[in-house]
C-alpha cells in the first residue's frame, strides 16, 4: 500500500524551508553562504520521495480506470479510497489532525505527478489540498480545525462553493443568502460549477449575510451534506469528465452558527487569497496535461516509419518537439517558482497568476501537437492523447480565466511601475 505519512521526514512533517546565514568581512569582500541556492528543479529528499511515490500510485492505481472513468463521467469510488489511503488528501495538514505535514511544492508535485495520467484526479486532490484544507488550516478556529481537519485528511471530501450563475470572473455578485435564526443561520440560494460536490460531504459555502454591505456582507460557512445540501444538476463536460462538476440548491439549510469560518463579513478576503494559492495548484494541473501529452507522443514519434525513416528524424518535426519541450520546461520553472515564492512567504499572486495562464497555454499547445503527431490513432481513444486535449480547455476557465490572469498581472505592473 502506498502512504505518505509513513515515508516522510520528520522534517518534512515541519515543512521548514532551508535559510542562507550571510557574514561579511569589511576587509575584502568575502561573504559566507551555510546553505545553497539551488535550481528551481531541486527537490528536498522527502519531496522527490513523493513525488516518486505518487507517480508510482498513479500508474498502478489510477491508470488502468482512466479510460473507463471518462466513458462513464463518473470517479471510481476505489481511487478517492486510494488517495485517501496514501495519504494524498492532507499533504499539508498538521500530522496531530493526521495529514502528512509536507511542504507546498509538495502538494503541488502531487498535483502535476496526477495529471501527468489523469488530470480529472488530479482536480480532485488539487481543490481538496490547496482549497478547502487551506482555508480550514489558515482561517479556521481550534474548534473547526479539531473537528473538520482530521476527516478532510481520512476520509471526506471537501468542496469549495464560490461560483453562481450570475457570479463568475465576478465571485463577489453573489446571491446566496445567509440569515441568522438564533444559534444558526438559514441559507438560501444555489451554486454552479462545484467541482468534488458529487462526492464531497463537506462544503464551503460562501454567502452574504448582509447585502446591503456589498461583498462585505460574504461570510464562508462549513455546511455538511447532510445538513440539507441538493444536487440539482451534474453537468456533463468536454472534458475532465470523471471530476464532478455540479449546480447546489441550498433551500433552508440550517447551519449552526460555529461553523462559520474566519470572521462574519470576511469571506471575500477568505475568496481572493485562498483563489490566488490555488491558481498555482491548476498550473501544476495544466503543466501535468502537457507533460502527460508529451510522454505519450513522443515515444510514438520513435516507432512509426514513412518513408523509411522514424517521424521523430524528420527535421519538421524535431523542431516542433523541441519547441513544446521548451514550452514545458518554462511552464514548470514559472509554477516551481511561484510555490516558492508562496512558501518563503514573499509576495507571489502575479507569480501565480503568470504561471497558471502560461501552463494553460501551454498545455493546450502541447495536447493538441501530441494528437497531431500520432496522427489518426491521436485522433481515436485508443490512446490518451485526445483525453488529454479534451482536459487541458478547461484550464483557461477555472480558478480564474485567463483574461482576469492578465488583468491581475496588468494590475501589478502598473503599480510598480507608477511607485
Amino acid at each position: 500500500m502506498f502512504s505518505l505519512r509513513s515515508s516522510l521526514s520528520a522534517a518534512a512533517r515541519r515543512s521548514l524551508i532551508g535559510s542562507s546565514k550571510v557574514t561579511s568581512h569589511t576587509r575584502g569582500f568575502c561573504t559566507t553562504l551555510s546553505a545553497r541556492v539551488n535550481s528551481l528543479h531541486s527537490l528536498s529528499e522527502d519531496e522527490q520521495m513523493m513525488k516518486d511515490m505518487v507517480s508510482r500510485f498513479a500508474r498502478e492505481t489510477v491508470q488502468p480506470l482512466v479510460s473507463k472513468m471518462d466513458e462513464e463521467e463518473q470517479m471510481d469510488p476505489s481511487v478517492i479510497k486510494g488517495l485517501f489511503e496514501a495519504g494524498l488528501m492532507g499533504v499539508e495538514t498538521p500530522a496531530d489532525f493526521g495529514g502528512a505535514e509536507a511542504s507546498f511544492t509538495s502538494a503541488i508535485v502531487v498535483i502535476e505527478e496526477l495529471a501527468k495520467i489523469d488530470p480529472s484526479v488530479s482536480v480532485l486532490c488539487d481543490v481538496h489540498n490547496t482549497l478547502v484544507n487551506t482555508v480550514f488550516r489558515t482561517y479556521g478556529n481550534k474548534e473547526i480545525q479539531q473537528k473538520y481537519l482530521p476527516q478532510l485528511a481520512e476520509n471526506k471530501l471537501g468542496c469549495f462553493c464560490l461560483s453562481e450563475a450570475s457570479s463568475g470572473s465576478d465571485a463577489f455578485a453573489l446571491q446566496t443568502r445567509a440569515v441568522k435564526d438564533g444559534d444558526h443561520y438559514v441559507i438560501n440560494g444555489s451554486k454552479m460549477w462545484i467541482t468534488n460536490s458529487a462526492e464531497a460531504d463537506i462544503f464551503l459555502v460562501f454567502a452574504n449575510v448582509d447585502p446591503s454591505k456589498g461583498y462585505k456582507g460574504i461570510t464562508c460557512f462549513v455546511v455538511e451534506r447532510d445538513m440539507g445540501v441538493a444536487i440539482a444538476k451534474k453537468e456533463k463536460k468536454l472534458g475532465i469528465r470523471a471530476s464532478s462538476t455540479c449546480q447546489l440548491s441550498f433551500d433552508d439549510v440550517r447551519v449552526p452558527a460555529s461553523n462559520v469560518l474566519g470572521e462574519v463579513g470576511k469571506g471575500y478576503k477568505i475568496a481572493i487569497e485562498i483563489l490566488n494559492e490555488g491558481r498555482i495548484g491548476i498550473a501544476a494541473q495544466m503543466l501535468g496535461i502537457a507533460q502527460g501529452a508529451f510522454d505519450v507522443a513522443l515515444p510514438y514519434l520513435f516507432q512509426r516509419k514513412q518513408f523509411g525513416s522514424f517521424i521523430g528524424d524528420f527535421q519538421a518535426m524535431q523542431h516542433q518537439y523541441a519547441q513544446i519541450a521548451v514550452d514545458i520546461e518554462a511552464a514548470r520553472l514559472l509554477t516551481y517558482n511561484a510555490a516558492r515564492l508562496k512558501e518563503e512567504g514573499k509576495p507571489f499572486v502575479k507569480e501565480a497568476a503568470m504561471a497558471k495562464l502560461y501552463a494553460s497555454q501551454v498545455a493546450e499547445r502541447a495536447s493538441s501537437k501530441a494528437v497531431e503527431w500520432m496522427g489518426g490513432v491521436g485522433f481515436t481513444r485508443e490512446v490518451p492523447a485526445e483525453k488529454f486535449y479534451r482536459d487541458c480547455k478547461i484550464g483557461a476557465i477555472y480558478e480564474g480565466t485567463s483574461n482576469i490572469q492578465l488583468q491581475t498581472i496588468a494590475k501589478i505592473l502598473s503599480k510598480e511601475y507608477k511607485d
